[in-house]
């Protein structure tokens, strides 16, 4: 009888991706962007560990949203305290912090488990085409 692969953290290699987001839509991006993070893509992948890989995404200001979802989509927050409610539109967000659009997507796109933090930092959102991991590239 054989036995079920177990993989090890000694054996996860993390590799580099870059993304450009110039138009393409939010939601599919994001699950994309998603899978890279889990590690979901590779064929070692176990749901209990932290299999991911780095993900550089640039040109977020130039991401797309179907529909009318920037004129009517709200993000939506309360502090806890009365009076605490802050409502933000995505046309505010795209404008002022469009790397935050992609986080949060991508945010909602990952299970909610003790991993989620680790795997959200491993996500560099760039608002243009500068960022600062060039060095992570030059290899391939």
């Amino acid at each position: 009888m054989q036995k079920t692969y177990q993989p090890k953290s000694k054996d996860v290699v993390r590799n580099w991706h870059l993304i450009d987001a110039k138009g393409q839509v939010v939601g599919r991006l994001a699950t994309r962007v998603a899978t890279l993070l889990m590690g979901k893509h590779k064929p070692e992948y176990a749901t209990h560990m932290d299999m991911g890989d780095y993900v550089v995404l640039v040109n977020a200001k130039e991401v797309v949203l179907t529909g009318n979802k920037v004129a009517q989509k709200k993000y939506i927050r309360h502090s806890g305290y009365p009076g605490g409610f802050k409502s933000e539109s995505v046309a505010f967000m795209l404008n002022k912090h469009p790397e935050r659009v992609i986080t949060h997507a991508v945010d909602g796109m990952l299970p909610d488990n003790r991993l989620k933090d680790q795997r959200l930092a491993r996500l560099k959102v760039f608002v243009d085409n500068k960022h600062t991991y060039e060095d992570k590239f030059k290899k391939a």
